[in-house]
């Protein structure tokens, strides 16, 4: 007897959808899309004037960039899940100027089941192209594609969880208080996630800032909810996920290997109880003959770097697993 086949996993699924949307699209055409887009798209554009004027742009755009939006939006998810309460699970979730819905992909391969989803966005060829990929994902097919003004006139109905990705860069600077204000509104949980750049880490901690204000707690990265311990214009929080590259990837960027590494910085915050890390790893850790080294950021708000060495046994074992962004110590080890 056949044993029963497993459905395939969202991030499986995703990558079946977005292979089939540049059908019929001339290479050379989505090629030219995706590099006029990758230069403009993140620039400051109106939002009353979106870049994804078409389908032909959104569908490029999609391919190329939703694999990597997912990743770094499902890694910031995962350390929001392991610091939230035993048994915790989002039972609503509003997308804010979440385009074709990268992050309601990443939030329904965190946690199972289905709940009322909303995508808010100003480009309706986006929305359009989110619903149609959203029709591969049954805990999606429900989902609401809103047109709406990302910024100050932002209106968001009571939801448990709200996140705003590689959005906030678009915005001016009011357009962003007021989102994020929206957010802590309307949410128990909000995640924002932007590029892995000086400028992103600095819109996130002027976010995390304001959220912190607005009564949340933080549950990731940080270990506290406190300032952060990186002095400005000396070094920036920034994490690091694994993103499988497309045949368009590797057209578009002309190299060969399958996969790129998505830059990403991101807080979590919460008004319910949360139980961050005790410390998180904020670089690669440095592998050496007997020893690893790591890069901390503790509970104590401080930066420092630790030395696990053979003689300190399981967690050694457990140190050369560790990987950029993980919290530190394992629980198993706490």
């Amino acid at each position: 007897m056949n044993a029963p086949i497993s459905p395939a996993s969202p991030a499986e699924t995703l990558r079946s959808a977005l292979a089939g949307l540049l059908d019929g699209l001339p290479p050379k055409q989505a090629t030219q899309a995706v590099d006029r887009l990758i230069a403009n798209y993140r620039g400051r554009t109106p939002t009353d004037a979106p870049i994804l004027r078409d389908r032909a742009d959104v569908a490029a755009y999609a391919a190329y960039r939703m694999p990597a939006t997912f990743e770094a939006v499902r890694s910031a998810l995962g350390a929001l899940a392991d610091a939230a309460p035993a048994g915790w699970a989002p039972g609503s979730h509003v997308d804010v100027g979440g385009g074709t819905g990268a992050a309601t992909w990443a939030v329904s391969a965190t946690w199972d089941g289905e709940r009322p989803v909303t995508v808010l966005d100003w480009a309706e060829p986006a929305l359009a192209l989110g619903r149609e990929l959203a029709a591969a994902n049954p805990v999606l097919k429900a989902a609401q594609w809103q047109r709406s003004r990302i910024g100050s006139a932002l209106s968001i109905e009571s939801t448990d969880l709200v996140t705003v990705s590689y959005v906030l860069k678009e915005l001016t600077e009011d357009d962003r208080r007021s989102v994020v204000d929206a957010a802590a509104e309307a949410a128990q949980a909000v995640v924002i996630v932007e590029p892995g750049t000086p400028d992103g880490y600095t819109r996130v901690i002027q976010a995390r800032d304001r959220l912190i204000a607005a009564g949340f707690r933080i549950a990731a990265p940080c270990p506290h909810s406190s300032a952060c311990p990186i002095v400005p214009g000396e070094d920036w929080c920034h994490f690091s996920a694994r993103v499988s590259r497309s045949s368009l990837h590797r057209k578009v960027k002309g190299g060969s290997l399958a996969y790129e590494d998505e830059k990403f910085s991101y807080v979590a915050a919460v008004r319910f109880d949360a139980d961050p890390a005790g410390q998180r790893v904020v670089r690669k850790p440095q592998i050496r003959k007997g020893q690893v080294l790591l890069d901390l950021c503790a509970a104590d708000e401080t930066l420092h770097r630790e030395t696990v060495t053979k003689r300190h046994g399981p967690l050694y074992r457990a140190a050369r697993d560790a990987e950029w962004g993980d919290a530190w110590p394992p629980h198993q080890e706490s």
